[in-house]
């Protein structure tokens, strides 16, 4: 029998073949030396970034950390590496919440799609801006990321209610909320930590803000990812790297969810975080100063 949840996950899974076609049919275009197999090193970043995103941690913030760190991706192409490594270890985390977790199942799918058109919005916007735009847009994501990190580990807003829905104005919020974050999401700020802050502002059980988040990344990434993939704006090994080393992260994950304690790592993750947001806010700065003014008259 065809129920709403089973339409959802034949959805989800088309998605995500559709995504896969597009990519590898893109892939086919690339000159051969973009096509190189990922090193261990982009492989592994994929692996430790999804598998402590399958926990609720978030990947993209520190997926920038890493890259930053051992120099592996320009800043001007981090947004599309995200987008596009990210998406496929993403479905991936949709299929393993929806089915385990319960929400409200017409909530679900209304903030589900408002997540897809703000997305879908803010890539065709990102995709066209300079170096130092991408690199001030993603120094002050980073720096909202940690402030939402310090916000878990202090459990501060983050109580939430008992309801596993949204209804009226409610309802209203979350949509309008949730189309924001899709957008943001083009820049490299993630959804999960806004995400959970709000579902639990709106008095929802914060629980029932993994299925929301995790099937609102699995639908607004292919989206979004498939502009940056059209444009080419993103480093192919990296990207690559994040796929393959993230699904088994994944699968891993999915078992283990509930033995780990997360508070140091979380408060790791806060202060390279932090210190990668000063990093990108003073390259842009920096650049803007060594730039050359335009010649008069040339």
């Amino acid at each position: 029998m065809l129920t709403p949840k089973v339409g959802l996950f034949l959805a989800l899974g088309l998605a995500g073949l559709l995504y896969l076609w597009v990519w590898l049919s893109a892939l086919r275009r690339r000159p051969q030396v973009e096509r190189t197999a990922p090193t261990p090193l982009h492989l592994g970043i994929g692996f430790v970034t999804n598998f402590f995103d399958t926990l609720g941690i978030g990947s993209f913030a520190p997926t920038t950390v890493l890259y930053r760190l051992w120099n592996q991706v320009p800043d001007e192409e981090l947004p599309g590496t995200l987008n596009v490594g990210h998406t496929l270890p993403v479905i991936a985390q949709a299929f393993i919440y929806i089915a385990i977790i319960e929400v409200d199942l017409v909530t679900l799918l209304l903030m589900i799609a408002a997540a897809v058109a703000g997305m879908w919005v803010g890539a065709g916007v990102v995709v066209k801006l300079p170096r130092r735009a991408i690199q001030v847009g993603m120094g002050v994501a980073l720096l909202v990321a940690s402030g939402l990190m310090l916000m878990t580990i202090f459990d501060q807003t983050m109580r939430g209610g008992d309801a596993l829905g949204l209804t009226g104005g409610r309802l209203a919020i979350g949509l309008v909320g949730n189309f924001v974050l899709g957008s943001l999401g083009a820049i490299g700020i993630g959804l999960y930590g806004p995400s959970l802050v709000m579902i639990s502002l709106l008095g929802m059980n914060p629980t029932a803000a993994f299925p929301i988040m995790m099937g609102s990344g699995a639908f607004l990434m292919p989206a979004g990812s498939t502009r940056f993939i059209r444009s080419g704006s993103y480093n192919v090994r990296a990207a690559l790297g994040l796929a393959l080393g993230g699904i088994p992260a994944v699968l891993l994950a999915a078992f283990i969810v509930g033995s780990l304690d997360l508070y140091y790592v979380r408060w790791l993750v806060v202060l390279v975080v932090l210190y990668t947001a000063v990093s990108l806010l003073r390259a842009a700065t920096f650049e803007r100063r060594t730039a050359r003014p335009p010649v008069p008259g040339g």
